[in-house]
C-alpha cells in the first residue's frame, strides 16, 4: 500500500452524529435557573442601595464598588452572599466611624471564585506536533488553492500555467511544480477532466506521490550500541546550536548519556550558547581556548566519550558558508580526527536548515552536499513558517532524508521525522 492509500485511503463521508435538541440536557437552562435567585437578590439589594443616603464620599465609592461586583456575579448563590456579608459588614463600620467623626477609608473587595482544579494539559503527542507546527504552511496552502479552484470554471492551459506557479510560490519547488503540472496534464487528458474539482484529489495525491517515490525514506537516526557520534554543520542562525541542545534533553530524558563538543570555536558567541544549553539540560560540554583548533577539540570530545563510556556524542562545528573552502579543509580534518579514535564515526552528519527560508534552504542543502556527505537534514522552525513545502522538494531534489524536526520554542519541541506524519499533518484537510 502507497504512502496516499496509508493516509487518506480510508477517508469517510462526515457523519452528522449530533443529537436533536430536545433529547440534549440544556446547560443555559440550568445556568438560568441558577441565575435567576442571585438576579433577584440583586434587583433588591439595587434597591436598597438607592434608597440609602451616601454618609460619606468613602461610602459613596463603597457602593459604587459593590454595585459593580454585584453586576458580574456568574458563580452562584454562596459567592454572592459572602460579598453582600462584607458589604453590610463594611457599611456598618462606616456608620460607626461617621458618629464618631471619624474618616474610613475602604479597599477594594477582594473576590474570589473557587472553583474545580482544572487538570493540567495533556502532554502533546507527536502527531499534535506535527499539527500544530504545519498549522501555517497547511493554511496557507489550502488558502491559495481552494481561491485558485474558485476562479477557474474549466480545465485548460491557462488552468495549468496558473497552478505551476502556485505550487513554485508554495515552495515546493521548480522541478516539484514542473513535474506536478505535466503529470496533471497527462491525468487530465486520460480521464476527461473538464472542471478543476475533478482533479484536486488527484494534486494531492501526486504530490504525497511525489514524496512517496521509491517508499525508501531512510528516516532513522543511526544509532550505535556503544558510542554514536552525530556531526552538525549548517550556516549560523538556523538554530544549529539550539536544536543540538533540545535533543541533548530528549536524549538525556531517555536516559542516554550525553556529551556535547563546541567546535565552532571561532565564534565565541557559539561556545556560550553551547555551555548555556548544556549548563540547562544538565549534560557535560567539550570545549577549547578561545580560536582553538576545532579539530584539538574535537579530538578531547572523542576520547572523553570513550573514556566515560557516553552513548551520544554530539559535535557543533562553524557554519561559514561563504567561504567553502576553509569550510571543507576544516569538516575533513575533523572527520579524519573522528575516525583516529572511532574509525567507522560519524555515524550521522546532519545539516540543519531553516524551514521558513524555503528555497534558500534548498539552496544551502545543495552547496553543503557539495562539501561534506550528509547523511540528513535538521529541519527547525518550522511553526513559524508557511514554507513547509521545501520538504518536498528536498525530497524530490536531494538524496538526503530529513531525520530530525523541530516543532517551536519549547525545549521539547524536537524529535525525529516522520514521513507519513509530516505529509498527513501537511495536506489532510485539503481533501
Amino acid at each position: 500500500m502507497g504512502l496516499f492509500d496509508r493516509l487518506f485511503g480510508n477517508t469517510q463521508e462526515d457523519v452528522d452524529t449530533s443529537q436533536p435538541k430536545e433529547n440534549l440536557t440544556s446547560q443555559e437552562q440550568v445556568d438560568t435557573a441558577q441565575a435567576e435567585p442571585v438576579e433577584a437578590e440583586t434587583a433588591e439589594v439595587q434597591e436598597l442601595l438607592e434608597d440609602e443616603l451616601v454618609v460619606s464620599s468613602s461610602e459613596s465609592e463603597l457602593s459604587q464598588e459593590v454595585t459593580s461586583e454585584q453586576a458580574s456575579l456568574t458563580e452562584g448563590q454562596e459567592h454572592f452572599n459572602a460579598v453582600m456579608a462584607d458589604y453590610y459588614a463594611k457599611k456598618a463600620a462606616a456608620k460607626e466611624a461617621q458618629e464618631k467623626g471619624q474618616e474610613i477609608h475602604f479597599q477594594a473587595v477582594e473576590t474570589k471564585v473557587v472553583s474545580q482544579e482544572e487538570p493540567e494539559p495533556a502532554s502533546e503527542t507527536t502527531e499534535d506536533k506535527y499539527n500544530r507546527s504545519l498549522k501555517k504552511t497547511r493554511t496557507g496552502f489550502a488558502a491559495r488553492l481552494n481561491e485558485f479552484f474558485a476562479n477557474f470554471r474549466r480545465v485548460d492551459e491557462d488552468f495549468f500555467e496558473e497552478l505551476e506557479e502556485l505550487l513554485i510560490l508554495s515552495d515546493v519547488g521548480v522541478t516539484v511544480a514542473t513535474q506536478l503540472t505535466e503529470d496533471l496534464r497527462y491525468e487530465a487528458k486520460l480521464e476527461n477532466a473538464k472542471k478543476p474539482e475533478d482533479l484536486q484529489r488527484v494534486i494531492i495525491e501526486k504530490l504525497v506521490n511525489i514524496y512517496d517515490k521509491d517508499g525508501v525514506y531512510n528516516e532513522k537516526i543511526n544509532f550505535q550500541d556503544g558510542l554514536t557520534v552525530m556531526l552538525f554543520v549548517g550556516v549560523n542562525g538556523v538554530g544549529k546550536t539550539t536544536s543540538i541542545g533540545k535533543l541533548a534533553h530528549k536524549y538525556k530524558t531517555e536516559g542516554k548519556k550525553v556529551m556535547l563538543v563546541a567546535a565552532d570555536t571561532f565564534r565565541a558567541g557559539a561556545v556560550a550558547q553551547l555551555l548555556e544549553w548544556g549548563r540547562r539540560v544538565d549534560v557535560p560540554v567539550v570545549t577549547g581556548k578561545d580560536k582553538a583548533d576545532p579539530a584539538s577539540v574535537v579530538f578531547d570530545g572523542m576520547e572523553k566519550a570513550v573514556a566515560e563510556g557516553v552513548d551520544i556524542l554530539m559535535i557543533d562545528t562553524a557554519g561559514r558558508l561563504q567561504n567553502k573552502d576553509n569550510l571543507m579543509a576544516e569538516l575533513e580534518k575533523i572527520g579524519r580526527i573522528i575516525k583516529r579514535v572511532v574509525p567507522e564515526a560519524p555515524h550521522e552528519t546532519l545539516l540543519a536548515l531553516d524551514a521558513s527560508t524555503g528555497q534558500n534552504a534548498l539552496s544551502q542543502a545543495k552547496e553543503f552536499s557539495k562539501i561534506t556527505p550528509l547523511t540528513g537534514l535538521v529541519l527547525t522552525k518550522i511553526d513559524g513558517t508557511a514554507k513547509g513545502g521545501v520538504v518536498l522538494a528536498i525530497r524530490e531534489e536531494l538524496a538526503i532524508p530529513v531525520k530530525l524536526i523541530g516543532f517551536g520554542e519549547k525545549i521539547d519541541d524536537i524529535g525525529e521525522f516522520n514521513s507519513e506524519d509530516f505529509m498527513r499533518g501537511l495536506l489532510e484537510e485539503l481533501l
